[in-house]
């Protein structure tokens, strides 16, 4: 009777198995489509195609500077979120996470009306230091920033909130200032975090599209990250489209199961 019982306990309920179910294959079955009609056999020539290269090249350069702009940015942005307790805070939560339920495209037109060659920023970088950030590499890895960031922040935040302050305070009696207080101890406390805060921030920054074109617009060997080769790709050459989004999505399933994973895993210490 007792092992009926626990046998019954394990089935799976068919008011949330039957969702589940459906809900798993309407993740999976695009994914198997991509792979059922994958040109395998052209594989190897279409990813050596010197355009192909040359965004592939251009993605992994503006997705890693991209994570080292939310890295230095970012981590103080998480930890005042984190441990100041100030008039303002919760608003300022809610406009640096923005970007996470903004659409892309929208944050693409926010960065043209601020950072453009006549936003309200951009006009003075253009006009005084000759800068102009649309439409050039420097504007992919900052659109990519702008989207990517919130991603960062708000693992760090958590890692912040959760992380025990005792071996600070332990640090600070010892006359540790708090940039040293800060870097010797809080920093490799949160590592872990820090880890996968960054690696969700690349893999994000590195499928970003929206922003992009937008205000970087679609150059190849300038702005054409892999996204955007495979948005073009697909108007002229679909097979070459697919193949491009075999590699975005390897890159997505390594970095998912080994880094994230890793460092992610149910009952790990964080």
């Amino acid at each position: 009777m007792a092992s009926s019982s626990r046998n019954r306990g394990r089935l799976l309920p068919w008011p949330l198995g039957v969702p589940a179910a459906v809900g798993a294959c309407l993740l999976l079955l695009p994914l198997l489509g991509l792979l059922v009609r994958a040109p395998w056999s052209a594989l190897p020539r279409i990813l050596s195609d010197h355009d192909v290269l040359a965004a592939l090249k251009l993605s992994l350069l503006c997705a890693t500077g991209a994570t080292v702009v939310s890295i230095a940015f970012g981590v103080p942005i998480a930890w005042v979120l984190a441990r100041v307790r100030v008039r303002g805070i919760s608003a300022l939560r809610a406009l640096v996470t923005l970007p996470l339920v903004l659409p892309p495209v929208v944050g693409g037109v926010a960065l043209l009306l601020g950072l453009g060659r006549r936003g309200i920023v951009g006009q003075y970088l253009d006009h005084w230091f000759g800068v102009t950030l649309p439409f050039t590499t420097p504007g992919v890895v900052l659109a990519e920033t702008f989207v990517a960031m919130p991603f960062l922040i708000i693992t760090m935040e958590g890692a912040f909130r959760s992380s025990s302050r005792g071996l600070e305070e332990a640090a600070a009696t010892l006359g540790a200032s708090r940039m040293t207080v800060f870097r010797r101890v809080t920093l490799p406390l949160v590592a872990p975090s820090l880890v996968a805060g960054s690696v969700l921030c690349w893999a994000r920054a590195l499928g970003e599209f929206g922003a992009t074109i937008t205000f970087a617009g679609n150059f190849p060997g300038v702005t054409q990250t892999m996204p955007l080769k495979v948005y073009s790709a697909l108007e002229s050459d679909p097979p070459a489209a697919i193949a491009l989004s075999l590699v975005l999505l390897g890159v997505s399933v390594i970095l998912l199961a080994g880094l994230r994973d890793r460092w992610l895993r149910p009952g790990t210490p964080k």
